[in-house]
């Protein structure tokens, strides 16, 4: 993954997601040779604008893994936390301003790091009266908790290898006669037929 700006918070936090990822691939239901197959491109608007610090290492690995797993994410939830590599969920900042903020969205349950459940007594109680606190330690957890158990289409492996199906002309193997018998053809458009079936008809 390559950063426009390698040394801003979000660049660090979207790398530090994505090596995660591809460490733990087969624990996530990820095919790991995804990786060689299709490109990531993370759009952060305003992601050069200079932050206090990381922050937004567990909702970029959890909008990874929905799309690499075309899993759902579930609605109405928020997350804040920092990651490491090894997938702990680490202490971050503006805790109050953060779940303010959800809670004006319509937000009714935040993801937050364990580390920081002492933070919350920040928030006016007529505010954590109505909301649901989810700590975490692992990243495991946020991804357990904020993304839906089935996936709703094809994997993105599933798709990468059609997108490059699409690009390799039909192959045909001749054998120098008229007989049609002796042609084999192998049309690149029925997977994609077959995936438009299954959008159609899930199971």
């Amino acid at each position: 993954m390559a950063c426009k700006f390698p040394s801003s918070s979000c660049c660090e936090s979207a790398q530090a997601a994505l090596s995660y990822i591809r460490s733990h691939a087969d624990s996530l239901g990820i095919d790991p040779d995804v990786f060689q197959r299709a490109d990531l491109h993370v759009h952060i608007p305003a992601g050069a604008i200079p932050k206090d610090g990381p922050s937004a290492g567990v909702a970029l690995t959890i909008a990874m893994v929905s799309l690499l797993t075309q899993r759902k994410a579930r609605p109405h939830i928020a997350m804040t936390g920092e990651i490491t590599l090894r997938g702990m969920v680490l202490k971050v900042g503006g805790i109050k301003e953060k779940v303010l903020g959800a809670h004006r969205a319509g937000i009714t349950t935040v993801i937050l790091p364990a580390s920081n459940q002492v933070d919350l007594e920040e928030v006016p109680i007529e505010v954590r009266t109505h909301m649901i606190f989810a700590p975490v330690e692992r990243v495991e957890q946020a991804i357990q908790l904020a993304l839906e158990d089935v996936a709703v289409t094809a994997s993105i492996a599933t798709l990468a290898d059609e997108a490059n199906a699409d690009e390799e002309p039909a192959a045909t193997e001749d054998t120098g006669t008229s007989d049609d018998s002796d042609a084999v053809e192998h049309p690149v458009g029925a997977p994609r037929a077959a995936l438009a079936d299954a959008r159609r008809n899930p199971a």
